[in-house]
């Protein structure tokens, strides 16, 4: 799949979206809910579940983030495909 460079780095130029990504990374399929408790509670912010939606749809949009549906909720998968394929020209 062939992802847009520019909305990868605009996603990836915010501080929360890269704790978001870095959370994701040590631990997969989290809900919003575990997601929101474990910025709060490792890097001591002050946000909301609804600035953290809000942060997850410009991840989507670059294709960083996915999610699925685990009975009733929503689980959040960290994508790496984008960050390989944009770095692949740069480092092969």
């Amino acid at each position: 799949m062939n992802w847009d460079k520019d909305t990868i780095f605009k996603a990836l130029g915010d501080s929360t979206r890269r704790l978001i990504l870095d959370e994701l990374s040590e631990r997969n399929e989290q809900t919003l809910f575990e997601l929101t408790v474990r910025l709060i509670t490792n890097h001591n912010l002050s946000i909301s579940r609804q600035a953290i939606a809000k942060h997850l749809s410009a991840l989507e949009d670059a294709g960083l983030v996915t999610s699925k549906r685990k009975g009733k909720y929503r689980v959040l998968i960290f994508n790496n495909e984008p960050l390989k394929n944009l770095l692949k020209g740069w480092i092969e």
